[in-house]
């Protein structure tokens, strides 16, 4: 059983893979993925993106490649503007893992190529998002809405 976060419900839809292993249903990439704590958290964040702060699911992008340092990292999220431009990034990671250094360091790393002005880190039960102007970062309160990017 996967634990309660602190996101609002979700409205999520369940199957069983050909191994009888769970996976629910990616609102994004329009499929059933494997249901591991990660994606629990990846799927409640996707949601309270577009249903509660009017991220268009059109401009969200989950598991993109991206190149750093000869090496093909993925990005959990990346939210664009409508012209395209990487916007947010956002790391997710399964409740048991804290929001330590090192996640934030994995994250601003990801940020290199991107150069996205927000970053948003999640374990389901804590959220820290950040706005980034060139060396200055800076602690939100809440995740913005869209509109506020």
């Amino acid at each position: 059983m996967l634990p309660a976060l602190n996101f609002p419900p979700i409205e999520a839809r369940f199957s069983k893979g050909t191994n009888g292993e769970p996976r629910i249903f990616d609102i994004v990439r329009k499929k059933f993925v494997d249901l591991t704590p990660e994606e629990w958290v990846r799927q409640h964040l996707i949601h309270f993106l577009v249903y509660h702060r009017q991220y268009p699911v059109a401009l969200i992008g989950v598991e993109k490649q991206l190149k750093l340092n000869n090496t093909l990292k993925r990005t959990d999220v990346v939210v664009y503007n409508t012209a395209l431009k990487p916007l947010l990034l956002v790391e997710c990671k399964a409740p048991a893992v804290a929001l330590d250094q090192a996640v934030v360091d994995q994250a601003l790393r990801y940020n290199i190529p991107l150069q996205v002005p927000y970053v948003l880190l999640s374990n389901g039960l804590q959220h820290v998002c950040v706005t980034i102007q060139g060396q200055q970062v800076s602690f939100m309160e809440t995740i913005p809405a869209y509109p506020e990017l």
